[in-house]
């Protein structure tokens, strides 16, 4: 190890290295400290984490911890998973199962309002972590003391929302793909109704929203690129006049260039390098720019 490297303590622990980790069911990495430079990507290591001890999957190689921009305080890794850690945590898939079941029992011994989705054991089985879905604040009191007493280990009870519901369960979106927030996402962003609107799209919650029940993520995805298209254009509504006569503007279609206008007396598909010239000469200025930059 080269002199100037920079050591990252925490607790009385060096950690010129770092590994990033990321665990079962997420998408999202975490940065762990360590002093080996033998784990590989595609390993398996056995980690501390604010839930407990866990398995998770190495990604990528070791790091150098002077390499990275650290926010949060590194926790290390214990060790590279042995075959007894790997087989204590297929065991612990299915004692997760049994559990499942159980608590679904007593949740409906006690007529509790809530839907349980998934149980998750700690490497070490000293807690047990069961996720579930409700509409209202659940007092789970009786339902914790049931089921330490069958359990004999520690209870986390975890409420998500129904974004977090499906990224979990999964499926295939509208476009045949499967969902993104099961596939890649690893945080949420806000997705607004105005994001539909900049799309001129029929505000139809049903059409619009994903599996979640929320609107769909894909609308932020292309707010940006709407936006851009729509710059410059008139509102919805607004009166045109093309040819010497007074017209509404009832619909665009920006990917098309097509916009559709009406009277009384006619009803007018037109590009918008009819309908709107000073936006084609705009066009065909922004193209000779970007010529000049190619040259």
């Amino acid at each position: 190890m080269e002199e100037n490297s920079k050591i990252h303590t925490i607790e009385g622990a060096d950690y010129p290295f770092v590994v990033s980790i990321r665990f079962k069911g997420t998408k999202k990495c975490y940065y762990f400290g360590t002093s080996e430079v033998n784990i590989k990507d595609g390993d398996s290591a056995v980690v501390e984490t604010i839930r407990g001890i866990e398995i998770g999957e190495v990604i990528g190689d070791v790091k150098k911890v002077e390499d990275i921009s650290l926010k949060t305080p590194l926790k290390p890794i214990i060790r590279k998973a042995t075959s007894t850690d790997l087989k204590n945590n297929e065991h612990n898939k299915e004692l997760a199962v049994e559990s499942l079941e159980i608590c679904r029992r007593e949740i409906a011994k006690l007529k509790l309002d809530m839907n349980l989705i998934s149980a998750e054991y700690t490497l070490d089985r000293s807690k047990v972590i069961f996720v579930y879905v409700a509409d209202d604040r659940v007092d789970f009191r009786e339902l914790l003391k049931e089921l330490a007493s069958i359990l004999k280990c520690r209870i986390e009870l975890r409420q998500i929302g129904m974004r977090d519901k499906a990224k979990i369960i999964g499926g295939l979106g509208a476009c045949g793909m499967e969902t993104c927030c099961s596939r890649f996402l690893s945080e949420f962003d806000v997705v607004s109704i105005n994001m539909a609107k900049n799309q001129l799209l029929a505000l139809n919650t049903q059409k619009l929203s994903g599996q979640c029940g929320k609107l769909m993520c894909c609308l932020r995805y292309e707010d940006s690129t709407y936006k851009e298209l729509r710059a410059g254009l008139p509102k919805i509504n607004s009166q045109i006049v093309y040819n010497g006569n007074h017209y509404r503007l009832t619909s665009l279609n920006v990917l098309t260039k097509i916009a559709k206008i009406e009277n009384r007396e006619e009803t007018l598909f037109l590009s918008f390098t009819e309908l709107f010239p000073e936006l084609a000469i705009t066009d065909n200025e922004s193209a000779e720019m970007i010529k000049e930059e190619v040259k």
